[in-house]
């Protein structure tokens, strides 16, 4: 086999890895295959592989992201360093392969044509496993719908497997995220200097084109191009549209590739990834979950080290039989507040919920309101829109914030419970279930549960947005998840719910109408009344309430 070394930027980056396993195998790398698309149109693709003799397994990797920085070095250099052909492809309209690119139409098509390409290489052994993060997973269920009996384990790091789940919460907009989403589609294949310039446009424009009216179209400025299919996503806001139709790869209860699952706390897929896991299990499909400290991005920087030796350990158990580096348990997450990790045999632990009451005076409570009386009333202006503060994000803010600033705004409420006695873990989804009533009819409410420190410092762990439409003024009820944690809140902490009408620009705003937010030019102030029988529920792992002081 002819090769040529790995490229230099991938060897330069290569060499600032820390804690990796040790290399095995100089590398060789065949760059720009012409690999068919199931159209017939090329998917240009680099072949890294072990400078040895001997069959080795395939990984395939497929991006829309570009066959550079950082893939080359973290997929094709380094897995190929451990004994693996790596094959690294551009998807159908990207790093210059051929045919126009669509946010899910083509994945499952073109993965099964270059597998159908692979089973023609001297080199292929018949032995492949998938690898990859974000929409380099999303790829990874598309092929597995139909999975190719050559298939025998995946590995998806911070992946998805929803894309309206991405773009979409309950009918809400999940509108940095889609124009995060419209930016690396759009750029990061085109090189590291391209995409970083077009990062600090959408920076500087980023306001203009949050509060623009209407959001359709306005895209354009701050990502230089227009990008039809982020409108076409905004556009759509129903889960039931067919629009969607085809769009979620989501494995069924058919689905036997052994597959690994990773994602952090704050990462703004690890809902999906959550899902995956009770979906693969509820197949009988072995899986293993690992869930770190990390936002979308940290895990796979500062979260690399784990997050590369739960891959491998998983590729090389199922496609080299070697399971010695698996760990025990089927689980393993990290425990914020203390910064340890935890094994568990399943997810979530068995728990029982244990619910707080907002009172009128601001505190938070385990005793059941008696008063009828609401704890709170606020008014939200679209044309001041909360703002939203860390959390789980793609972009650069996400992960744990001091929300003291934002808590400092009139139409942010909180309500906060005495200083702990003893520790509590909380671990397993959080949910508030809230009745509320807007002058309106029509608003979001967004739920944060906070740690709050002895200096008062407020930190957060988790939270999610509902969205309500009821008659002005009623009452109406409204369950709102909220992800699920696994943290500790240790004496001396002080457990806060915050409560407020958006998080922008992390969700679009609601406009107060009615009105499709994509479309809608005109906002009203929304004036919403917190009734007393709303509750923050927390799966308490002791099966038992807190010591509380006072």
């Amino acid at each position: 086999m002819s090769f040529r070394k790995p490229p230099l930027s991938a060897r330069l980056m290569r060499k600032t890895f820390r804690g990796l396993a040790a290399k095995r195998y100089e590398v060789g790398w065949e760059p720009g295959l012409a690999v068919p698309g199931a159209d017939g149109g090329t998917l240009l693709t680099d072949h890294y592989f072990p400078r040895a003799g001997g069959d080795f397994p395939t990984l395939l990797v497929r991006s829309p992201y570009g066959r550079g920085l950082p893939w080359s070095p973290m997929y094709g250099l380094l897995f190929a360093e451990q004994g693996f052909h790596v094959v690294l492809q551009s998807c159908r309209g990207t790093g210059g392969s051929r045919g126009a690119f669509d946010l899910w139409r083509h994945e499952a098509a073109d993965g099964r044509a270059t597998v159908a390409w692979l089973r023609e290489q001297p080199w292929f052994d018949g032995t492949l496993g998938t690898v990859g993060p974000s929409y380099l997973g999303y790829v990874q269920w598309a092929l597995a719908l139909d999975p190719p009996p050559e298939l025998k384990a995946m590995v998806v790091q911070v992946g998805l497997h929803d894309p309206y789940a991405l773009f979409h919460a309950g009918g809400a907009l999940r509108l940095e995220n889609a124009l995060t989403v419209g930016l690396g589609m759009t750029y990061q294949h085109q090189g590291v200097a391209p995409f970083a310039r077009a990062a600090l446009r959408l920076r500087r424009h980023l306001r203009a084109v949050t509060m623009a009216r209407p959001l359709r179209g306005a895209h354009a400025s701050a990502l230089g191009a227009e990008v039809p299919w982020l409108d076409e996503v905004m556009a759509h806001p129903d889960a039931e549209d067919p629009y969607w139709d085809g769009a979620s790869a989501a494995p069924s209860e058919r689905h036997r590739v052994p597959t690994g699952l990773i994602t952090g706390w704050h990462d703004a897929l690890a809902d999906q990834t959550i899902e995956q896991y009770a979906r693969l299990r509820r197949a009988g499909c072995e899986t293993a979950l690992l869930v770190g400290p990390w936002t979308h991005t940290s895990a796979l920087q500062q979260g690399w080290p784990e997050v590369f030796a739960e891959t491998l350990a998983w590729l090389r158990a199922h496609l080299c039989a070697d399971p010695t580096a698996l760990r025990p348990t089927v689980v393993r997450v990290h425990m914020g507040g203390e910064n340890t990790w935890r094994d568990l045999d399943d997810w979530p632990p068995a728990t029982e919920a244990t619910s707080w009451y907002p009172t009128g005076d601001g505190r938070l409570t385990r005793r059941a309101p008696t008063d009828s009386a609401p704890p709170a009333t606020f008014r939200h202006d679209p044309e001041d829109p909360t703002p939203a503060l860390g959390g789980p994000l793609l972009s650069p803010g996400a992960g744990p914030r001091d929300n003291r600033p934002l808590e400092a705004r009139g139409d942010v409420v909180t309500f906060t419970g005495p200083p702990l006695t003893e520790p509590l873990d909380v671990v397993g989804p959080v949910t508030a279930d809230l009745t509320l009533s807007a002058d309106t009819g029509h608003t979001d409410v967004f739920t944060r549960l906070c740690d709050v420190d002895p200096e008062g410092r407020s930190v957060n762990v988790c939270d999610g947005l509902g969205t309500l439409t009821a008659s002005p003024h009623a009452p109406a009820r409204i369950t709102v998840p909220m992800s699920a944690i696994a943290h500790r809140f240790a004496p001396g902490h002080r457990v806060r719910w915050q409560i407020s009408a958006g998080a922008h620009p992390r969700f679009a705003r609601n406009p107060g109408t009615g009105e499709p937010r994509a479309d809608t030019t005109v906002f009203r102030p929304i004036r919403l009344t917190l009734h007393g029988d709303s509750s923050l529920n927390l799966p308490d792992s002791a099966n038992s309430g807190p010591r509380l002081a006072g």
